[in-house]
């Protein structure tokens, strides 16, 4: 029998389908359209369960992330205004102060005598220590305080000045200073960084707000009272052109932060291990490869660019002392660099978690070695441990596959950041005169992981930015920061859902690692434990500073873990 419809001119029919194929057949369009419509659950952010994401959600629609930038350098601006208000380093305590008065008298000094004077003008009382970009950073404001009130920088007559007008005003230096360089480099960097990994821009403001809200940066800075974030955000505008390969901009962004704050140096290593490395082209870029083309596909050129361009900025910055009206400049830039690197002082001064103060307390290096012999101790351990990741980064760039041009995406940002932490942390683990603020630096490129956005690396990251405040906790105690310190501490930990017992919920805890798991609970056990014991237990007559030792091995034991799982993580990554 024909199946055709008699009716001429007219198509033939569709062949009968049974209502339960129709229905199969409905509910597998209607799934495939849900699956369309419906994000996985891949693509939820591993913060929606958490207070900040609740407060910044509104800005997940397109047309509203645009005021998201200002809402959060709003939130900044409170938040260190707010912190402001506490006391800072040194208040009250006459007659040398703290660093709040370095770093007025600075701008005293520099306003009031010759360049040639700078750094030797009474070195007993605050002399200044940093190098000349902090001198001219000084220059600048003491210049704009002395114009609102002169008596705040008269010569000598102003030492130890604090009243309300004077501490206003150095506030908003501070404020102004982190408001033009940090916090739109780091804007830049997250946002580049954030492509490359493919972090949606939900949550990439929503790790923009927790690094803007760093307890450790911030009470630094806008308490305990310096400018950090000068040095930091040079360096992050470093890292956004090093990641675009505009190497010779990258350098002179480098030489701007090391000649803002010495402490820079930490990352000296790694950004001249990577840098040399592009100078080589990739082993499997190369025709019919072999290790002899590759060491003769060296670009003298680019290399040679890199170093001018290096050269040219220090020299830039150092005219003004070389090509000044006296006849002698040798003593001068000699004696700058006398006093940025104070090998003499010795190698450690305060209790900080570091190698040397914590085993101290086994071998007391002091009476067993000279200073000199320290130094040469000190520099040969810390070279060996920051040879590993740069020897890692430097060979990786040369002959791993996935660093060549054919390599699409290249994996540049994740072990960019691996390596200055790892290395970055080697310094402050081994070297010379470290100071419980110097903890900000390998403290940056290891926060700037959070853009990996995976769950266990955020838990890791976060007990990181806990220990580096928690190892802060007697200098800011001493600043009588105290209130500061704690409401941070909450608040950071609580808008990362870090006080919900429900441990799915909770970002503090690695969700896949057991080990991770007994580590991490028990640092915060460790750390809960220790500030119980120090309010209410005053140490022994005998040893006073026994908290502040127990303190730093706390401390210690997980920046040498984080160490170490950096340095694994840039070799398999």
């Amino acid at each position: 029998m024909a199946k055709n419809s008699p009716k001429a001119g007219k198509k033939a029919s569709s062949p009968r389908v049974p209502p339960k194929a129709t229905a199969k057949a409905s509910s597998k369009a209607s799934h495939k359209r849900k699956k369309k419509t419906t994000p996985s659950t891949n693509n939820i952010s591993i913060y929606h369960d958490t207070p900040i994401y609740d407060m910044l959600h509104e800005f997940e629609k397109a047309p509203h992330q645009w005021a998201a930038r200002y809402i959060l350098v709003l939130t900044a601006i409170i938040l260190r205004a707010a912190i402001g208000l506490g006391s800072f380093s040194g208040q009250g305590q006459g007659p040398i102060n703290g660093d709040f008065e370095a770093q007025r008298h600075w701008m005293e000094l520099t306003i009031h005598l010759p360049m040639s004077k700078w750094y030797f003008y009474d070195l007993e009382y605050w002399g200044l220590d940093y190098p000349p970009l902090t001198a001219f950073h000084s220059y600048i404001f003491g210049k704009l305080g002395s114009f609102i009130d002169p008596q705040w920088f008269a010569l000598d007559s102003s030492r130890g000045i604090e009243d309300g007008g004077i501490k206003t005003f150095m506030r908003i230096s501070s404020l102004l200073s982190e408001l033009v360089v940090y916090i739109p480099a780091l804007f830049g960097v997250i946002s580049l960084i954030g492509k490359q990994l493919r972090v949606s821009r939900m949550d990439q403001i929503v790790i923009t707000c927790i690094i803007l809200c760093q307890p450790s940066l911030v009470l630094i800075d806008h308490g305990h009272f310096q400018y950090n974030s000068v040095m930091l955000g040079s360096f992050l505008f470093s890292i956004l052109d090093l990641l675009k390969e505009n190497y010779i901009l990258s350098a002179v962004w480098f030489v701007i932060c090391i000649f803002f704050k010495q402490m820079g140096l930490y990352y000296a290593p790694f950004i001249f291990a990577f840098m040399l490395a592009s100078g080589f082209t990739n082993y499997y870029d190369i025709p019919n490869p072999s290790i002899w083309k590759v060491a003769r596909s060296l670009n003298l050129k680019q290399i040679l660019s890199i170093g001018l361009a290096v050269a040219w900025t220090m020299l830039v910055i150092l005219s003004p002392f070389i090509f000044g009206p006296e006849k002698d400049h040798w003593p001068v830039i000699q004696q700058i660099f006398i006093r940025i690197f104070p090998f003499q002082r010795g190698l450690f001064e305060d209790k900080v978690a570091n190698f040397w103060c914590v085993t101290n307390l086994l071998v007391k290096y002091k009476s067993i070695f000279s200073v000199q012999e320290l130094t040469r101790l000190s520099l040969a351990t810390t070279l060996l441990s920051l040879l590993p990741p740069c020897a890692i980064i430097f060979f990786k760039r040369i002959f791993k596959e996935s660093y060549s041009k054919k390599a699409s995406p290249r994996p540049q940002a994740v072990p960019v950041l691996l390596g200055f932490a790892a290395t970055a942390w080697s310094f402050y683990l081994f070297s010379f005169q470290v100071h419980e603020k110097t903890v900000l630096v390998p403290l940056l490129p290891t926060t700037l992981l959070y853009l990996v956005n995976d769950l266990d690396w955020f838990a890791i990251v976060s007990w990181v930015n806990n220990a580096a405040l928690f190892s802060m906790w007697p200098l800011l105690k001493k600043d009588n920061l105290v209130l500061q310190y704690t409401v941070h501490a909450l608040l950071s930990n609580w808008l990362l859902g870090g006080f919900t017992f429900d441990i799915r919920k909770n970002l503090l805890i690695p969700k896949r690692n057991k080990l991770w798991q007994v580590v991490i609970g028990l640092s915060y056990a460790s750390m809960a434990a220790f500030h119980v014991i120090d309010y209410l237990v005053i140490p022994p007559e005998k040893y006073p500073d026994l908290w502040v030792i127990l303190n730093s091995t706390i401390a210690f034991g997980i920046f040498s873990i984080t160490w170490i799982w950096l340095l694994y993580n840039l070799c398999i990554h």
